[in-house]
């Protein structure tokens, strides 16, 4: 039983492999050759060690050469390089300190992983720029960071090791931005999960270019310039490289090994290469995917330690196969865990596959334990399954209790389990760890009644053309409403169906905050004979993260008290754990209590209510003072009122009025007078739109209205346009082709029509007046205009125009 192995390469596979063979023979010899200095290490542990979460270098330092010795007599040898195999005579030669030598072997295990990728970009070999794989590269930028204290940082690449270098060089109160080539960061995960993960980075001020890859590098006053492929410069004072990896296949693509296109190895089921007598392991191997059965690429820490593992058993004659690959994974991101396991839907995708006929895929949001418990945590879940009732994969992003989450679902996989088994699963349940149907039994209910037609779920992305209700509460309306969404709260639907009965035959996508409330209203609308009924997945808190838009930070500091208050005189609220919009609702009932002036400070584990708040604020007169990250918590500082008082009584003893003379009435002038005045009175300013002459058909009624007219006044009436819907472009209108092409492209754009912008102004308090002299010289009467519409003359205008700063002619 007595054999000669040579290890080729530590660190996970090659080390675990060591240990597992002396334990099962004594007698075997057992050589493990290092080309670094370091045997076996926490790679893994290598941004943590940067960011000072892990204090003692040592901590990552998992074996020694020593220590191999002594426990399990394998001799390692550092510093040592095989350079090439013989393999006709089962030889290795070693390079070591500027000699060579040779070292037979029974048997032989290539465990020399991967490496990072350096692409021929024009300068990367700038000085600041530097990557981060072992111990000498963690030495070398944990020394930088603590000694020359960089104030501004740049990642390349938007990976695993690449958001972990972010999230720690950030935690040393450097100014990051991250680099990624691809319109999202993590591969692994969806662009809408990944856009989770944006939202996040960018709350805790990183700055994230996307799409966007490296032109060229250089240095610039000893820092390094970054141009980007758009033509930005960033200047930073230190360059991570984290763009991908490579298998370091070279070794056995020399000796003639077997050797994918995709420069990994290619082994069988036992993990042994083309060479009856070479194995190999970990990132440099090819291996099955685990649901697909195809040949893949799956640089883990976690399979590259279970196949050296395998590998040693299977030397020593136990003939394992091994199964194949998953890619289960996760990863800290800032605030937010991330994990994975099985296909994504870009795969599915590629392979030609279309969704809801070939797989489905849906979003909901859980909390990490019971709603009513402190601390309960939204996690938004994507499941991927088929009509079989497979499961193709599985994507969670949220605070806490995630990673249990994932490795419950790739447990299910890899035991054969389906979407029934997620509903019958027996789960561990007590308030503080999870709710009494657990959000992986939760994926199993909606996938089943997905598959049963209970439910149907719409994309974000997927609203255009669509009736849109919004069944949530007058409150939460206030803080957040989807774009032209009609409002029935849930409470109400039943008695109120009759308002939907025109949209009985269209597509109709229900939402509310996280989509409870949206499946009750579905079965409700599908009960009464609605046949073309959806929920928005993920609901409007899902729906915000993907409407978000990045800013650019600087490296300024927030001061601790930003409204300046005695803080003895702030009042602290605690919202943490409470489910949208509670609150919002909360801080509502508080402030209402208060005096103007006094100062709230809201803490809430609800990551969207910082932003909430903050819209909440503008809407109702408060003032939103900061925002910040605690842990687990949001903080938020709020006043109630104005915390400027004497600014706002100078503000107001000017004129802060806007007037618009609306003289034309052609389609986009009209468009453009209620936008501007929309906007106005959305800053609460008051407005007045005096409508003469050819401005006056805008406000006229759609449908005739019998009125006595002189025979001069009917035949006005019949050449000028009666409405909005007959108003023509004021160019390109192409026989009124040009109005329908204007007004099918703000459709599919998403702005609203002249009809709805008329009604916003309205309910938006702006005054609309119609001009009696013009009124009488283009013979029109009162009845025929719209309703909300004033009637006055010039010296009425004139004094509205007196109190504005802006007056406008159109």
């Amino acid at each position: 039983m007595s054999k000669k192995i040579i290890i080729v390469g530590g660190v996970a596979g090659g080390a675990s492999a060591a240990a597992r063979l002396r334990r099962l023979d004594e007698t075997s010899e057992i050589i493990v050759f290092e080309r670094g200095g370091y045997i076996s290490f926490a790679n893994c542990g290598l941004p943590y060690y940067v960011g000072d979460v892990i204090k003692e270098r040592e901590a990552l330092l998992l074996q020694t050469p020593e220590a191999m010795k002594e426990k399990f007599n394998i001799d390692v040898r550092i510093h040592s390089e095989v350079i090439s195999i013989n393999r006709d005579k089962q030889e290795v030669m070693v390079q070591v300190e500027g000699r060579t030598y040779q070292e037979s072997y029974d048997e032989l295990i290539l465990a020399t992983g991967s490496s990072p990728l350096k692409p021929a970009i024009e300068g990367i070999d700038s000085k600041g720029i530097h990557v981060l794989w072992n111990i000498d590269d963690v030495d070398t930028i944990r020394t930088l960071v603590d000694q020359e204290k960089p104030k501004s940082a740049a990642v390349i690449g938007g990976g695993f090791i690449g958001l972990e270098m972010a999230e720690n060089l950030h935690a040393r109160d450097i100014q990051v931005s991250i680099v990624e080539a691809q319109d999202q960061v993590m591969a692994p995960i969806d662009k809408e999960m990944a856009n989770l993960l944006h939202e996040n980075i960018d709350m805790n001020g990183v700055n994230l270019y996307l799409n966007n890859g490296v032109q060229s590098f250089s240095n610039v006053d000893n820092q390094v310039q970054i141009t980007l492929q758009d033509g930005q410069r960033l200047l930073v004072d230190l360059v991570i490289l984290s763009i991908g990896v490579r298998p370091n296949s070279n070794l056995a693509k020399e000796c003639g090994l077997e050797i994918n296109q995709r420069s990994g190895i290619v082994v069988d089921k036992t993990l042994r290469t083309s060479d009856p007598h070479i194995w190999a392991v970990g990132d440099v191997i090819e291996v099955d995917h685990f649901i697909t059965k195809e040949k893949t690429m799956i640089p883990l820490a976690g399979p590259a330690n279970k196949q050296g593992r395998m590998v040693a058993d299977n030397i020593y004659g136990a003939n394992k196969e091994y199964k194949g690959s998953m890619g289960t994974s996760v990863a800290k991101v800032f605030d937010l865990t991330v994990a994975a396991t099985g296909l994504n839907e870009k795969t599915l995708k590629a392979q030609g596959l279309e969704k809801n006929k070939d797989y489905y895929a849906f979003i909901i949001s859980q909390k990490s334990h019971a709603g009513y418990y402190p601390l309960a945590t939204p996690m938004f879940l994507k499941l991927l399954f088929n009509a079989q009732k497979e499961i193709l994969g599985a994507q969670i992003v949220g605070q806490d209790n995630v990673d249990k989450r994932i490795d419950t679902i790739a447990t299910t996989i890899s035991n054969g389990g389906n979407i029934d088994t997620l509903q019958e699963l027996e789960l561990a349940y007590a308030p503080p760890y999870s709710s009494a149907k657990d959000p992986v039994n939760m994926l199993g209910f909606v996938a089943e009644n997905i598959l049963s037609g209970k439910v149907k779920f719409t994309s974000y992305n997927e609203l255009e053309g669509k009736i849109i209700l919004d069944v949530t509460e007058e409150s939460e309306r206030l803080i957040f409403a989807i774009d032209n969404s009609k409002h029935i709260p849930l409470g109400q639907l039943r008695n109120r169906l009759g308002e939907l009965n025109e949209y009985k035959d269209q597509e109709i996508v229900i939402y509310c905050a996280i989509g409870v409330r949206s499946y009750n209203a579905a079965r409700i609308l599908m009960g009464h004979g609605f046949s073309k009924v959806s929920v928005l997945e993920g609901g409007s808190s899902f729906y915000k993260s993907m409407m978000h838009k990045p800013t650019i930070h600087t490296n300024q500091d927030i001061p601790s008290n930003p409204c300046g208050c005695d803080t003895k005189d702030i009042q602290i609220l605690d919202c943490c754990g409470l489910q949208c919009p509670g609150p919002i609702m909360k801080v509502n009932d508080v402030l209402k209590a208060m005096n103007p002036g006094e100062v709230l400070r809201v803490s809430a584990t609800d990551m969207g209510f910082a932003r909430d708040v903050e819209n909440w604020c503008a809407r109702t007169g408060n003032t939103f003072i900061s925002k910040e990250r605690d842990g687990k918590q949001n903080i938020v500082t709020i006043q109630k009122g104005s915390n400027q008082p004497n600014k706002q009584e100078t503000l107001t003893s000017l004129p802060q009025g806007k007037t618009i003379i609306v003289f034309d009435g052609d389609m986009d002038k009209a468009m453009a007078s209620f936008i501007i005045a929309n906007g106005a009175a959305a800053m609460g300013r008051p407005v007045t739109m005096f409508f003469t002459f050819w401005g006056l058909n805008i406000l006229r009624k759609k449908e005739k209205v019998k009125v006595k007219k002189t025979f001069i006044e009917t035949m006005f009436g019949k050449m000028m346009p009666r409405g909005v819907d007959q108003l023509k472009l004021s160019n390109m209108n192409m026989m009124g082709m040009g109005s329908k092409m204007m007004k099918m492209v703000m459709k599919q754009k998403n702005v609203a029509s002249l009809d709805q912008l008329i009604e916003d102004a309205k309910r938006n308090g702006v005054k609309l007046v119609a001009c009696t002299m013009s009124m009488d010289v283009m013979g029109i009467k009162e009845e025929e205009l719209i309703d909300g519409v004033e009637l006055a003359g010039v010296a009425s205008y004139l004094a509205d125009a007196e109190n504005s700063n802006v007056n406008l002619f159109i």
